[in-house]
């Protein structure tokens, strides 16, 4: 008779019955009377305990390795001295589907590194990071909720361009038949499209490369980036509320679908942001942080990781919140298509959202006017062959827009308080790491 399969997680409800367990074996105690057998699936553990017999079930037992796969087939009983939720399976027969080899590459004192070599296993072994993808499953649920209740239109713009995007730096290049073509670093420039396209409201999750020779606890290649772009803005504060709703609804989805595990998992405690979230102005955060005797010699015109810890913890010191977006960059350091108020030109009518010191949001309202973009290009020394095709898309009646770009290891990173985005993604690719 063959049992259909039952989930850890939902033995209480089978006690006194026969059911079959699928999963890996976790740890085995051999005795001289009795044979005991701990298998995880991916919602729990359960022990299997069988009297030794000398019969086939206690070869079969006697062979298992850890990490095999198996089918348990036996009856669920209540055995109050079981830790693991106070069950057990006595074994009616034991299919070994595939049997692991040994020694087993990591263990739990493995260092990183070597664990990401075997991340099919790590993963597998680790409760904390099954939750952590299922984290990302919810979170991205909730922002794609929040963006088509406002009526966004998911796309998904190609990975492959014919010219280097934006300042022709940090892409990755790779033959492409007879000629070169280069990843994208974002889908900024078709997204723009989509607008002039006449797409109200713009929303896309997909993957960025980024050709940063960095090594840093935040920096990859290839990561997922969250893109959304909106047309007809009255000015940049429509993207930021846009996205401090989103953030607020997706946080607030993954706090009840999975709070209690996090805080069981991570230790953290997830905190549903209220909105809005404080904004303050570049040359706000330079001050501030310059009182506080960063950047001795003033000539910083970005904030570095110091700088971005820092304002955020001034922030959350004095609103008790632990977002805050940094408006109005710098001309020099942002790309040649965010608007220049008119009032201030030095600056832009942009963004970045720091969420507890960490920048895990780039976002602007854009130059939509042809004329001004030439310009603005030009001035920032670049030719405006290889961005024709772009620049086109602004000759013929774009609206204003603004947008963002928001990378979801980041969010992960500092919502499950990771020490590094290698473990904020299932396949983690960084200037050393092309494998697995």
């Amino acid at each position: 008779m063959i049992h259909s399969r039952v989930h850890v997680s939902d033995l209480r409800e089978h006690v006194g019955r026969t059911v079959s367990v699928c999963g890996w074996v976790n740890t085995l105690r051999l005795q001289s009377k009795m044979q005991f057998v701990v298998v995880r699936d991916g919602t729990g553990m359960v022990q299997v305990t069988h009297r030794r017999d000398d019969g086939p079930l206690e070869a079969r037992l006697e062979s298992l390795t850890p990490e095999s796969a198996v089918r348990i087939t036996g009856r669920v009983v209540d055995a109050a001295q079981v830790k693991l939720g106070g069950l057990e399976i006595v074994p009616e027969a034991v299919e070994i589907l595939n049997l692991a080899a040994t020694p087993l590459p990591i263990d739990e004192h493995t260092a990183l590194e070597q664990r990401l070599d075997w991340r099919f296993l790590d993963v597998r072994r680790r409760p904390a990071t099954q939750l952590m993808f299922a984290v990302q499953t919810t979170l991205e649920q909730g922002m794609r909720e929040y963006a088509y209740a406002q009526g966004a239109t998911e796309m998904h713009t190609p990975k492959l361009m014919g010219t280097a995007s934006e300042s022709g730096a940090e892409v990755f290049k790779l033959g492409y038949f007879d000629r070169s073509a280069y990843l994208a670093q974002s889908p900024q420039f078709y997204k723009q499209m989509a607008i002039s396209a006449g797409i109200d409201k713009v929303f896309e999750i997909g993957p960025v490369f980024r050709a940063e020779p960095s090594f840093t606890s935040r920096h990859a290649t290839e990561f997922t980036g969250v893109d959304v772009e909106l047309a007809w803005i009255d000015g940049v504060e429509d993207v930021m509320a846009f996205e401090e709703r989103m953030l607020a609804h997706a946080i607030a989805k993954v706090a009840d679908a999975h709070g209690e595990a996090i805080a069981e998992h991570f230790g953290i405690e997830v905190t549903v942001p209220t909105t809005p979230f404080p904004r303050i102005t570049m040359s706000e955060a330079h001050e501030i942080l310059r009182e506080g005797g960063w950047d001795p010699e003033g000539i910083k015109e970005d904030l570095d990781p110091e700088g971005e810890r820092s304002i955020s913890a001034h922030i959350e010191a004095t609103t008790g919140h632990q977002f805050v977006f940094i408006t109005h960059y710098p001309v020099g350091i942002r790309p040649f298509y965010h608007m220049r108020p008119a009032e201030d030109p030095g600056v832009t009518l942009s963004f970045d959202l720091l969420w507890k010191g960490l920048e895990i949001t780039t976002g602007a309202q854009r130059e939509h006017r042809y004329d001004v973009l030439v310009k603005q290009a030009a001035e920032k020394g670049m030719s405006t062959e290889p961005l024709r095709d772009y620049l086109n898309a602004f000759r013929y009646g774009c609206p204003p827009h603004g947008g963002l770009g928001m990378g979801l290891g980041r969010v992960l990173m500092v919502m499950l308080g990771l020490d590094s985005i290698r473990e904020a993604s299932f396949l983690f690719r960084g200037p050393n790491r092309l494998t697995p």
